[in-house]
């Protein structure tokens, strides 16, 4: 067995891999080179070189180190080599594309691995733009490094008011409408909700207490792998959709549309759809 703190030193140097492609993005406007889109089957859901370059890259640094880890990623599926150490490995390259295209600063690299159980053992969010990356390791704590200081993550101010929910909409238009449909009685008890178009860093920052809870059904695993496990050990309740199987990756179809991953704070577990 890998502990888990050797497993978020890969992660970290995975992440900065990815991330440091996304860094390469022009600054200047919402055009240029490796910003031109294609669709992925839903009106909006767009992936561009850079996802798939930071995905490369990002495999690139895991498999460096641990050549017998299975890796699932958005752009490029389930990989496993011939003989598996158990180990696997769920990316984002790019969470919030739709914010990268139009130079919005919300989006990161999402890494995070899992053992043989469907276990997550450590979890990177690296967010360029953000100048931020959050991590976690099981049993060991979250954290978030911005400017070279790194500071411990203790999730959501208790009992305080003017709660702030965060949430996202799918892009499958019969999935979106039924979400809309049940804003009303999600935001019961919030003061008001945010939509920032990452569901990695939203996690994120109900562990950091920017927000004090975090909703959403329709993800994918990669969506949420890594933010989900910071927001838990950052002391937050979570719920995750269950995994179809902890060694191919990802909820089913049907239990992904249906199920929700939230987090936030303690007192706020009621609040969401089982």
């Amino acid at each position: 067995m890998t502990d888990a703190k050797e497993l978020l030193d890969v992660a970290k140097r995975a992440a900065a891999a990815g991330a440091a492609v996304l860094a390469q993005r022009s600054a200047t406007g919402t055009g240029g080179k490796g910003l031109e889109t294609s669709n992925k089957g839903e009106a909006g859901d767009w992936v561009t070189a850079f996802d798939v370059a930071a995905e490369n890259a990002v495999r690139e640094a895991i498999l460096a180190e641990r050549p017998h880890d299975t890796i699932t990623g958005e752009e490029h599926g389930t990989t496993r080599p011939e003989q598996p150490s158990g180990y696997r490995w769920s990316i984002d390259p790019l969470d919030g594309t739709t914010n990268f295209i139009r130079n919005i600063v919300y989006y990161a690299t999402s890494v995070a691995v899992a053992d043989s159980d469907g276990v997550w053992q450590a979890g990177v969010v690296h967010a360029p733009a953000l100048g931020r990356i959050y991590f976690a390791a099981r049993g060991l704590g979250a954290w978030m490094e911005a400017g070279g200081v790194v500071t411990p993550l203790a999730g959501p101010v208790p009992g305080r008011t003017g709660l702030i929910l965060a949430t996202g909409f799918s892009y499958d238009p019969a999935t979106r409408a039924s979400q809309s449909e049940g804003l009303a009685g999600l935001m019961d008890g919030f003061a008001d909700v945010r939509r920032l178009g990452s569901a990695a860093l939203d996690l994120c920052l109900v562990a950091d207490g920017t927000f004090d809870a975090y909703g959403e059904r329709g993800l994918n695993e990669h969506d949420f792998a890594a933010g989900a496990l910071i927001a838990e050990e950052a002391g937050c309740w979570v719920r995750r959709p269950r995994l179809e199987s902890p060694l191919a990756g990802g909820p089913s179809t049907e239990d992904r549309l249906a199920s929700w991953m939230c987090a936030g704070a303690l007192e706020l577990s009621g609040k969401f759809p089982l």
